[in-house]
């Protein structure tokens, strides 16, 4: 019996394999690397980074490629005038996102920003988010409590130094920036903040691993049979749980409030509550709604301005020199470049057939932009794979996703609302922990030593916390 139900399944995916390159074969797809039968390339995928294995790809097969992964017809661009088609040219055409398990787990039917289906709610939202939620008012607004939490990171670190102690700088960044998060978002620090991030640090990981569910969205079984979906969903009901108490609360604070017009003080869950209440939305917002747009904020904004911290003092240490000339913002570009926060942009989902250089691109094609790869290229970078901030000085260069060789936070529709936001809690620490503090490696090891090596996933995330000593400069 056993035995039946293994064949029958094996001919069903047969099946499909041969009716899907019956399809591919009448359709001008970009080149891509070998296949193997049902899983397509996934093989290609083993044992690596994604972003630097599908870079590695690129230099043989060319700038767009056209990979299957199960059942998902996938094409991946590594150029700056690909990525222009794609963001800008055809923005419209790549405006959606591809339905992920995860994503409907974590961000509640995926009525969030970053991966809810383009359309009418996600125009409402993100308007929400640029006007509202991460307005240029409310990064301004938030800065006392940046200066809070950089004197207490300060502090810890001026602690740890005078005893003589190792300094883990990578969990003391980590902390400091979901102390923001969560005092921006909740307007508070948790009682139980440790315990909630490294929550959402594992919803993360689950959330950017591989599952078999996604390349054969069909087959149904293997959605029942998912161990990391069952993780996911296990851990997601513990953050839940906590984001819906604190809602709850400030519900209960606003219903004591008098009602005025006075914004000032509002942290986000305030400003979606105002917005709820309002009720002049054409899609009314929810908790769900509420809860998916804190937790966009804190998978975008922890783990990712935390990464970039860490990488710039990586390089900074690699490369003693800088520290002479430390300029915050030109140290910051040079890490993105080397470094981006997402290396493979969040996947785009083409909504109708296009051509793309020639090649056609099927409707609910994933499309992938390789910025790590982009921002490494020679063609478009002297000397791309040193760190020389010093490249920015009389650059016209931005984060903005008009440099299309630069795209550390994306461009066109989809671009990272949050850019404001994410700058502020990046520079201010970096620049205050340069102030305060001579840093040095531990003692034998050298610049060479560092390690460089990264976590999979689909963020930019060193594999190893980066441990440093703290000497305080003497006022």
């Amino acid at each position: 019996m056993q035995f039946f139900s293994l064949a029958s399944i094996f001919l069903f995916l047969t099946f499909l394999y041969l009716l899907r390159k019956w399809k591919s074969q009448t359709k001008k797809l970009p080149p891509g690397p070998w296949k193997l039968p049902f899983i397509g390339n996934m093989h290609h995928m083993a044992g690596g980074v994604p972003h630097r294995i599908l870079g590695d790809l690129a230099k043989k097969y060319g700038p767009i490629m056209h990979l299957q992964f199960g059942e998902i017809s996938a094409v991946v661009v590594s150029s700056s005038e690909l990525a222009k088609q794609v963001l800008k040219t055809h923005d419209l055409a790549f405006a959606s996102r591809p339905k992920i398990i995860a994503a409907d787990i974590i961000c509640y039917d995926r009525c969030d920003i970053a991966f809810s289906p383009y359309g009418e709610y996600w125009r409402q939202m993100r308007k929400i988010c640029v006007l509202e939620v991460l307005s240029a008012k409310n990064v301004r607004a938030f800065s006392s409590i940046r200066q809070d939490e950089v004197f207490r990171l300060i502090d810890s670190i001026r602690s740890s130094s005078s005893s003589g102690e190792l300094v883990n700088f990578t969990e003391r960044v980590t902390w400091f920036t979901s102390s923001i998060i969560c005092r921006s978002a909740f307007g508070q620090v948790l009682k139980e903040q440790d315990k909630f991030v490294k929550l959402m640090n594992r919803v993360v990981t689950l959330a950017g691993g591989f599952d078999m569910a996604d390349i054969f969205p069909s087959f149904k079984l293997l959605h029942f049979l998912s161990p990391a979906k069952q993780k996911l969903i296990d851990f997601h009901h513990k953050v839940d749980s906590t984001v819906e108490d604190v809602i709850n609360e400030h519900k209960k604070n606003l219903s004591t409030q008098k009602n005025d017009d006075a914004l000032g003080g509002e942290d986000l869950i305030d400003v979606l509550l105002r917005l709820k209440k309002d009720g002049a939305l054409q899609f009314p917002i929810t908790n769900n709604n509420i809860k998916a747009v804190i937790i966009d904020m804190f998978t975008a904004g922890t783990e990712t301005s935390a990464a970039t911290i860490v990488w710039a003092m990586v390089q900074m240490m690699k490369n003693p020199s800088i520290f002479i000339k430390a300029q915050q913002e030109l140290v910051i570009k040079e890490t993105l470049r080397l470094h981006p926060t997402l290396p493979l942009l969040l996947p785009r989902e083409c909504r109708e057939e296009t051509d793309l250089n020639g090649y056609i691109i099927p409707e609910k094609t994933k499309v992938m932009v390789n910025v790590w790869a982009i921002g490494r290229d020679p063609k478009y970078w002297n000397d791309a794979e040193s760190f020389k901030p010093e490249r920015f000085e009389q650059s016209s260069v931005d984060f903005l996703g008009n440099n299309f060789e630069y795209l550390p936070f994306g461009s066109g529709r989809r671009i990272c609302p949050g850019i404001s936001f994410a700058l502020a809690n990046i520079y201010l620490p970096l620049a205050q922990l340069l102030y305060h503090f001579d840093w040095k490696l531990p003692t034998g090891m050298k610049p060479q030593d560092l390690d460089m090596n990264e976590l999979v996933g689909i963020g930019s995330v060193r594999k190893n916390d980066l441990y440093l000593v703290a000497a305080p400069y003497q006022s």
